[in-house]
Formats: C-alpha cells, structure tokens, sequence
C-alpha cells in the first residue's frame, strides 16, 4: 500500500492483484484413505495455459440461442451421399462455416492484442480451434482457412484432425495458428457454460446440446430445435454491443445456411 500511495510504477502495480497467497496445505489423509494420481502432461500443459489466460483476459460471456431446425434437417438429408463417401457428416462442419462467415464480417473477432495492448493484430486468415477430448486431457487442433473449404472437405479434416488427436498422434503445428476456438459439448449435455478465452486469441464460442423449444411464430407456438450458445470474449476488444451483435449473426447464418452464400 505504501510503495501505491508513492507512486509506485504502473507495471509493479499491475502485478500485484496476481501476487496470490498459496493456497493452504490439506492433509486429506486424516479424513480418510485417499490416492495421489498424477495429472497428464497436457493437462498440466494446459492447465497452466488456461490459469493465465482466466488471470489476464477480462471475460464477459453472452449467452444466446440459434434455431438450427432447417439446417439439422438438411445435415440428415446428406447423411447418406456422405457416407457413401466414408464421411461422417456431423453438425460440426456447418457451424464451422457459419463461424467463419461471422468471423470474416466482424474481424476484430479473429485479432489479437499486440503485446504492449496498444494495438491490434488483424488477421487476413481464418484458422479455427476445435476443442477435442481425448483420454489424455483436453487438446485444440486448428482447422486452417475455413472459409475457403466446403461442408464435405470440413467434415473430412475434422475426422483426421479428431483421429489423430485421440491417438496422441498430433504436432505441434496441428494445434498453432488459431484465430477463434470452438469447445463444443453438445454431444454430452448442458444447457449453457462459461469458455475460457484462449489467449492470445481474443473470442471462443462455447457450444451445448441443442432441444425442441416451443417458439412462438406470431400467432402460435410451434417445436423449434433451438442451439444453445456462449460466447466468452476479451471485453479489452470487444464490447456488449459487439458480442450480442455477433451471436446474433451467427445465429441468422445457421437459422438460413443460404445466407451463407451471400
């Protein structure tokens, strides 16, 4: 407090609300039998990511919903043709798409803080992270210029990119590059949830499992599948207006995937 009230320099000042105390030591064995299990290299790897990046970025999440019916329809009428090609066509690759269009209309969405936080690095590329499960922790591969790939070929580098991430088979190269991630936990439940940012990137849109809603359509409610959405974004580059300005395109993009087309 004194060093502050002296006019202590900004960068010392700055530190200091991340100057944490240790957490106090338990012995948890005085409760009862217990097991130390070690954590695997990524998630301490990653862990130690995510722990600064929840220090550093200031998160605000918007929370909104997009109604995928027409689209969860289209995706099921070209189940069969990608099969027969031996690709798994999930949901995924058309909220790919539907990102990346959004991202290229509203790039700050894709920048970076440059290091002094002057500035910001925009990006002419859109490279997207896809947050994989594996049974080693949790892992990012980058799908690259997203924006210039159809449905198809998507699909296709998702099933690769997810293959070798559970065989431990990625590189390091598989998991730079990123300018936005997606964590998508539509698969196994939830309503809603809280991202944390990926730093240095500056947005990530957080994905749950989609449910028929009734929706009123001006004179009568009907059954809509409606997409639950989080978006966490660093509010240094983007604000309120923006965040609920971008979930709403993305939801008009995947409520109508022609609007993909213009």
């Amino acid at each position: 407090k004194q060093a502050l009230s002296q006019g202590a320099p900004a960068t010392v000042a700055a530190s200091l609300p991340f100057d944490l105390p240790p957490a106090p030591a338990v012995d948890f064995a005085k409760f009862g039998p217990v097991e130390v299990k070690e954590l695997s290299r990524i998630q301490k790897l990653s862990g130690r990511h995510l722990h600064r990046a929840w220090l550093s970025v200031p998160h605000v999440t918007q929370f909104d919903e997009a109604d995928i019916t027409e689209l969860e329809d289209f995706r099921k009428a070209q189940q069969a043709a990608a099969t027969a090609e031996g690709i798994k066509l999930t949901f995924l690759p058309f909220l790919l798409k539907a990102v990346a269009t959004a991202l290229n209309r509203m790039p700050n969405f894709k920048s970076s803080l440059t290091p002094d936080g002057e500035g910001l690095v925009m990006k002419h590329y859109t490279h997207i992270g896809v947050a994989v499960e594996t049974p080693r922790g949790l892992v990012v591969p980058v799908v690259r210029h997203v924006d210039k790939k159809g449905i198809q070929d998507l699909a296709r580098e998702l099933m690769d990119l997810g293959g070798k991430a559970r065989d431990g088979k990625l590189l390091p190269g598989d998991m730079q590059g990123g300018c936005f991630s997606i964590s998508s936990l539509g698969g196994i439940g939830g309503t809603a949830f809280t991202p944390i940012v990926n730093a240095p990137e500056v947005a990530i849109l957080g994905v749950s499992r989609a449910a028929m809603k009734p929706v009123w359509q001006g004179s009568e409610f009907v059954p809509r599948l409606m997409l639950p959405l989080s978006l966490s974004y660093d509010h240094r580059v983007i604000d309120g207006a923006e965040g609920a300005r971008f979930t709403r395109l993305l939801g008009d993009l995947l409520g109508d995937i022609r609007r993909l087309l213009l």
